[in-house]
């Protein structure tokens, strides 16, 4: 019987995952509450009690809305404390807090909330600004519809392609939206990487990346990339 070469005989089977990788999408259904504030003391009032899908509202799905700019701004709290009430040094707390640092929408409100009261604490006049007519914060609630697309994987080849080829939208709730669902300081891509093709590296190569550092799009072309990078090291069929 002819030896098989050495080098292919050690040569590592490309890995396959025993359960595929599903790209979905959600759709975002807006709800009016008609809860609305006017003043600092009425938004942080609001802010506690609110159903949890205003908070995902006007943090999570206000950057998906804005992802075109960059840097992206964090959500539309900050935007209409600076802008409507003036109060600018709020409005750059409020931006600079981290929303991947929350996975769970109980302790981003808490945040948002705890922010503007230490605040109100320290700039007892804050409390006397009101916005006009027309002009106060205006509490909307988001309801989740999450679709399956048409797209799935079960090797790193074909989650590049349809990486390349599903929706930002798509894009979005996998790497935002997965913090929420999961729990964990990490996204489905990179969890689905590690915990079913072995690959640790590249996982935790795609968990680093900071999305707020770019747009969608441009997301996407880091994510490509990372992948073919890892394509490019994984020996050829034989």
């Amino acid at each position: 019987m002819e030896a098989v070469p050495k080098a292919v005989a050690q040569r590592p089977p490309s890995p396959e995952a025993q359960v595929p990788f599903r790209f979905s999408r959600s759709f975002i259904l807006q709800e009016a509450t008609g809860l609305r504030a006017a003043t600092l003391p009425q938004l942080v009032g609001l802010l506690r009690t609110v159903p949890e899908g205003c908070i995902y509202y006007h943090t999570h799905y206000f950057l998906l809305s804005h992802h075109y700019l960059t840097p992206e701004p964090t959500n539309d709290v900050a935007y209409w404390v600076s802008e409507i009430l003036g109060e600018e040094p709020l409005g750059e707390q409020l931006v600079g807090l981290d929303i991947m640092e929350h996975s769970t929408l109980q302790s981003l409100r808490e945040a948002l909330a705890t922010t503007i009261e230490a605040y109100l604490a320290r700039s007892p006049t804050a409390r006397l600004r009101f916005a006009s007519e027309g002009e106060e914060f205006f509490f909307i609630k988001a309801i989740h519809v999450i679709m399956p697309t048409a797209y799935q994987a079960s090797t790193l080849a074909e989650f590049a392609q349809a990486l390349s080829q599903v929706s930002l939208h798509s894009l979005y709730f996998h790497i935002f939206d997965a913090r929420l669902r999961v729990g964990r300081p990490s996204n489905d891509f990179a969890i689905w990487l590690d915990e079913q093709l072995g690959l640790k590296g590249l996982a935790e190569n795609v968990a680093r990346l900071d999305p707020y550092a770019h747009t969608l799009e441009t997301l996407r072309s880091l994510l490509c990339a990372l992948v073919r990078h890892e394509l490019d090291r994984q020996p050829p069929h034989a």
